[in-house]
């Protein structure tokens, strides 16, 4: 497949080695922030589910209000708010962003017998034979 993909770009249309080139510089600076939300997202989430783990294994949650129980743990508690607040900023989707735009790459390149990868390199696909 990469065979032919190599060939049909090299005798290809400058704008499609435009298209190729634009599309994996983009997904490729996209890579750097994605990294780093990905570590923020772990980080808390270890933290979260560290401090999850002390709240339950404590005798004295089971004796107390839930709030109080959430006061005596701060850092259960804290952790758990800035994960709530990183959902809500959308973190979710920043973790996942090249992907969202290679999938929405290939959804529109489909109709031209074409794909692309992750890193956003054109696949072409050979034409289908219409009888």
């Amino acid at each position: 497949m990469a065979r032919r993909r190599a060939f049909s770009l090299a005798n290809g249309n400058p704008d499609l080695k435009a298209f190729e080139r634009r599309l994996t510089e983009y997904i490729s600076c996209l890579q750097p922030a994605t990294g780093r939300w990905r570590m923020i997202l772990i980080v808390v989430s270890v933290c979260t589910a560290t401090g999850a783990w002390n709240w339950l294994i404590d005798p004295e949650t089971q004796k107390v209000s839930f709030f109080t129980s959430l006061w005596n743990h701060p850092f259960f508690t804290i952790s758990c708010i800035t994960l709530i607040g990183l959902f809500f900023a959308g973190i979710h989707k920043r973790v996942v962003a090249p992907s969202i735009i290679a999938a929405r790459c290939r959804t529109v390149l489909a109709e031209y017998n074409m794909s692309c990868d992750d890193t956003g390199k054109l696949i072409l696909k050979p034409r289908p034979h219409v009888q």
